[in-house]
């Protein structure tokens, strides 16, 4: 479950000793963050720029399996998720707020494993760690992370602006975490069967990192500023590639056209997907958490990012009466269909 094979009790520090314990190294970067952790409240001051709030909460058995997920990859991706809302609005993140529920089954040294990916996700993209709650839970472990950052009124990409004629983009490749996470619990399943058996992911540490350790698309923000280009529309690519652009169809009152051969997909996933028996372009359609950006722009611009390797074009916006559809490498013409992940059940 954790590396470090210590175990020190947290009744042994009380809730404020682990706070305290927690957050003694914290150091702040951020000009924004006036005041940090030590307080009742943070003080922020983001000079006139809006903005920008998104939480998510994780929970053991839901969100994540602790047979096969190492604490501090854990606490790297609980940052990553967050960040990855904020980058989809085109703004920057600056500062986190992270609570914790944990049963007695975790000592200092599990938490404090989970913490170490925190911090580390935290100073890879320069965000301030800057308040939270710990608190006991029944029901295993629960982590809830709030972002908050800033970005001019300019400058801020909805969803719900997409454009007629306007090309579709998504960022790096698809399905990768999925077909991570089916090997991952292939793994689980043959070691409950028999521990003697060490876990075979050799070859295959891109799809495992992929659902294990994902990294927010803060380059590409960073990327399309360089290029001078603005986004119509954005979101992250949290849920699958079809339900996200679902979202941004429905909520921009327009249609679709997605082109099968376009959508990326690395072969190491590609491969995998076939060795499940199944489908690679579902598995980017439908499987989630490759936490990609996915965006519309003017074709206008299409010579300003023809040629960038960082992201691939799929596809372009038409109008609501042509439907949501996917064209088939075949060239068939089928609905574009969300069979993503359903928070309150189970993939459609």
């Amino acid at each position: 479950m954790f590396e470090n094979q210590e175990r020190t009790h947290l009744d042994e520090l009380g809730e404020f000793g682990l706070i305290s314990h927690l957050t003694k190294n914290i150091k702040l970067t951020q000009k924004s963050t006036i005041k940090g952790v030590g307080d009742d409240a943070a003080v922020l001051d983001h000079a006139g720029k809006k903005l920008l709030v998104s939480t998510d909460m994780l929970l053991e058995g839901i969100h994540f399996d602790l047979a096969y997920t190492p604490l501090k990859h854990l606490g790297y991706k609980a940052i990553q998720v967050n960040l990855s809302d904020i980058y989809a609005m085109n703004g920057t993140a600056s500062q986190v707020t992270v609570s914790i529920g944990m049963s007695s089954k975790f000592p200092l040294e599990a938490i404090e494993e989970l913490y170490e990916g925190i911090y580390l996700a935290c100073d890879n993209y320069n965000v301030d760690l800057v308040g939270g709650d710990t608190t006991a839970s029944k029901q295993g472990l629960v982590i809830s992370v709030t972002v908050l950052g800033y970005a001019d009124e300019k400058d801020i990409v909805y969803r719900n602006t997409a454009e007629e004629g306007d090309l579709i983009c998504v960022s790096g490749d698809l399905g990768g975490a999925y077909t991570g996470l089916q090997l991952l619990e292939r793994e689980k399943l043959v070691y409950i069967e028999n521990p003697n058996i060490q876990p075979d992911l050799e070859g295959k540490d891109y799809i495992v990192e992929r659902q294990l350790k994902p990294e927010a698309r803060k380059d590409i923000i960073d990327l399309l500023k360089e290029l001078n280009v603005k986004p119509t529309s954005m979101i992250d690519v949290s849920d699958g590639l079809a339900s996200e652009l679902l979202h941004i169809c429905k909520q921009s009152d327009k249609g679709c056209n997605l082109y099968e051969e376009k959508i990326p997909i690395d072969p190491m996933t590609y491969e995998t997907a076939r060795e499940f028996g199944l489908d690679p372009t579902v598995c980017a359609l439908s499987g989630g958490e490759d936490y990609e950006l996915l965006f519309t722009v003017k074709q206008a611009e299409y010579d300003k990012i023809k040629f960038k390797m960082d992201f691939t074009i799929i596809g372009y916006i038409t109008e609501p009466n042509a439907g949501c559809n996917l064209i088939t490498k075949s060239g068939n013409v089928h609905p574009l269909k969300a069979q993503g992940w359903n928070a309150f059940g189970s993939q459609a």
